[in-house]
């Protein structure tokens, strides 16, 4: 199997070049935007609508409600459903373990225990509990990395197997998904941020993140959490006033944005537009 990926940070154009290509060469296109599976969660995700897609078919859209889970083996599962049904598919979005996932497969691991998971987190020195079944590992984490500590010991723990064993393997396996792709950026794009982000709100964004609230969706979701609605939702239910919560949201944006472009490298993506839909054979 193989892809078009177009990467990027947000606001860089990747919805509108996955279009015109998408028409060009007669392919599909699946999201690979970790917020664009909610449903009813549409502006502040950047959801391309029925007028922008202009028929071009769309997969990765409204899966999920905001209080479901949704991971990056559930795209992988998507992105290879749609891939054994559709000869061209383009793959665009900025989520880069979504990306990683697609090309490289995820390490097979064993689901969490939450018993062994909740004991582990009250373990005071869980530095030298992993020193002792994954040093190769403990070497690798921050002492203070709790989170990936506690998966590292609970791996062992389930499997008898070193988590830093697996990852080495899996790092040396051949790509699962032949991948050929553009990493898409603009100079400007602190200003489109900007832009876009006041355009959300003359379009309902507000709108948009009262009404999930009204439907029962707690601000304490992780969805709800997310780039703009947490500062909407702060607006809402604290008091928070508008125009902060929307410089607030243009704040963390760039900030996130600065943060995706440090993912290219991570997800092989050239800059060649031409180069890449030649190597795919369109």
């Amino acid at each position: 199997m193989k892809a078009l990926v177009l990467g990027g940070p947000t606001a860089s154009g990747k919805t509108g070049l996955a279009v015109e290509l998408a028409l060009q060469h007669g392919a599909v296109v699946v999201s690979a935007d970790a917020m664009q599976v909610y449903r009813g969660m549409d502006i502040g995700t950047g959801k391309a609508t029925l007028e922008e897609r202009r028929g071009v078919p769309h997969f990765g859209f409204d899966l999920r409600d905001p209080d479901e889970p949704f991971d990056a083996a559930d795209f992988v599962a998507l992105a290879e459903q749609v891939m054994a049904g559709h000869e061209r598919v383009i793959v665009a979005g900025g989520t880069s373990l979504y990306l990683q996932a697609l090309r490289r497969g995820l390490v097979a691991t064993p689901d969490p225990d939450p018993a062994l998971r909740a004991e582990l987190e009250a373990t005071p020195d869980l530095h030298a509990r992993l020193q002792a079944v994954d040093p190769v590992l403990a070497t690798r984490l921050h002492p203070n990395d709790r989170v990936r500590l506690v998966r590292g010991i609970e791996v062992h723990a389930l499997s008898g197997q070193r988590l830093s064993e697996l990852h080495d393997a899996h790092a040396a396996a051949p790509d699962r998904v032949e991948v050929h792709g553009v990493w898409l950026d603009r100079e400007d794009l602190d200003a489109r941020i900007d832009a876009r982000v006041l355009q959300m709100m003359a379009d309902g964004y507000l709108d948009e993140v009262r009404g999930l609230l009204a439907a029962g969706y707690p601000s304490t979701l992780k969805p709800m959490r997310s780039l703009g609605y947490r500062h909407l939702c702060e607006h809402v239910e604290t008091g928070l006033p508008l125009d902060e919560a929307v410089r607030r949201t243009q704040r963390d944006t760039r900030r996130f944005a600065r943060k995706q472009r440090t993912w290219r490298r991570h997800v092989g993506l050239g800059e060649d537009v031409g180069a890449a839909v030649r190597a795919m054979g369109w």
